[in-house]
């Protein structure tokens, strides 16, 4: 994907659970990422066991078991449904959440003065 040559976030295909490790530790050093997460075995038991493709949030509890299963994405996932959902478990969420997406303008055609051309 162009946006993944833009960002520099360009890896082969992991062929080892080594290979998918150093590509989460890449993630969580460039992103400075706090939040602890898995990575699927090389046979894709999680992604099998939680159907979360092509995305989808899930909360497991202290115990390791799912307290929350999102949606499937793209139309079911809502990340503000994961925040209220936490902030009704754990207290309000301390930080700002992110600002909707801003529509882009339309745009008006500018009308021309001149006469079209004739078609010959």
């Amino acid at each position: 994907m162009k946006s993944n040559v833009k960002d520099d976030v360009c890896y082969a295909q992991p062929h080892s659970l080594s290979d998918r490790l150093a590509i989460a530790r890449d993630f969580i050093k460039r992103y400075h990422y706090p939040v602890p997460f898995g990575v699927d075995d090389m046979d894709n038991s999680a992604n099998d066991a939680y159907a979360a493709w092509p995305e989808r949030l899930y909360i497991l509890d202290e115990q390791g078991k799912i307290a929350y299963r999102g949606g499937n994405g793209p139309f079911q996932y809502d990340p503000n449904e994961v925040r209220n959902w936490l902030a009704a478990r754990y207290g309000t969420v301390k930080h700002p959440g992110p600002k909707p997406a801003e529509a882009p303008e339309e745009k008006v055609p500018q009308q021309n003065s001149e006469k079209p051309a004739a078609n010959i």
